[in-house]
């Protein structure tokens, strides 16, 4: 796919990670049919010794690819098949224990690289509830079960070394822009593109031609994979991202920018996360003034609770919004 550059993702990330200090960077994510696992626990346990605490791994079921490419990889058809199998393979790599004996992952071994489910139907829910592990629902291009998957996993899931509670990423698609006007017309540039390309299978079509052509029944699917869109001013996109992370019952929500352009998208990110941060102060104040007046009036008598107590509050408030901010970046 030429506007995706991720065939090489351990790259990107050791980039990434090399040019930042405090976000998180992981991958979202590895489809392990791809791959070895052994070659994967190699990868990420060296960006983990060389960014210790701040990598994540996502694994995938899906091949993504043709039959072509997949045999240029040396990989078969049935490699999906295997993937419960390779996940733990490769979780056990990433630990003290292998389970292949006699075979270790140097870089990777004792890293605990977080490990991460990806999915877009109801079989990734239910693996990810099995073995413990947080679940992200690719909601942005799949957004059909997106209520069942995550009520699936929830319902299953089972407490891990790795994770106690379950937790729930979503995908977001997103477009942001000074004026609501501008950021619509540019969803709406990248629906033309997609029906070019999805529905046309690539013929050059007006737009006029494409936007008749995403009206009718063989540009529903296109229409439908854009279901979940926070489209706006950067108050408006905000707003939507909360509304959506309630709807979706996530814990996170994972941003997929769909401006036609790449400064449309580097601009998207920059009013949300500016937006994200205003909204997170501003939440912050709030609970701290909140707090305060309730923590001086059950407590003045006994402690004097005073300025200490607030900027507790405060401080408590904005180091969890930064977490947020620094997950969503990344």
């Amino acid at each position: 796919m030429p506007r995706i550059a991720s065939s090489a993702t351990s790259v990107l990330i050791g980039h990434v990670a090399d040019h930042t200090s405090t976000i998180r960077v992981g991958a979202g994510g590895i489809m392990l049919p791809n791959h070895a696992p052994l070659t994967i626990a190699e990868q990420f346990g060296t960006l983990a010794t060389l960014h210790p605490g701040r990598v994540d791994l996502g694994l995938g079921r899906a091949p993504g690819s043709d039959p072509v490419t997949m045999a240029a990889l040396r990989r078969d058809q049935a490699a999906a098949d295997r993937f419960p199998e390779d996940v733990l393979e490769l979780q056990g790599y990433l630990s003290d224990e292998s389970r292949v004996p006699g075979v270790h992952a140097i870089p990777g071994r004792g890293t605990g690289v977080p490990l991460y489910i990806l999915g877009s139907s109801l079989f990734g829910a239910q693996l990810a509830a099995l073995l413990g592990l947080p679940f992200a629902f690719a909601s942005h291009f799949a957004p059909a079960s997106l209520q069942q998957a995550v009520s699936l996993y929830r319902q299953g899931f089972r407490p891990s070394a790795q994770q106690e509670q379950p937790h729930v990423i979503a995908g977001l698609n997103v477009v942001v822009a000074d004026d609501a006007e501008i950021a619509a017309a540019e969803l709406r540039t990248t629906l033309r593109r997609r029906a070019r390309w999805l529905a046309a299978g690539g013929r050059p079509l007006t737009d006029d031609e494409a936007d008749a052509l995403l009206a009718s029944p063989a540009g529903a699917h296109v229409r439908q994979m854009l279901t979940y869109a926070a489209v706006g001013t950067p108050a408006e996109a905000v707003d939507a991202m909360a509304a959506f992370a309630a709807r979706a019952e996530a814990d996170e929500v994972i941003v997929a920018l769909q401006s036609p352009s790449h400064e449309g998208r580097v601009r998207s990110l920059e009013l949300l996360a500016s937006a994200m941060e205003a909204a997170g102060a501003h939440r912050s104040d709030a609970a701290g003034a909140h707090r305060s007046d309730a923590a001086g009036a059950h407590r003045s008598d006994a402690a004097g609770t005073g300025p200490a107590g607030v900027r507790a509050a405060v401080s408590a408030s904005a180091a969890d919004g930064d977490r947020t901010s620094e997950r969503v970046s990344g």
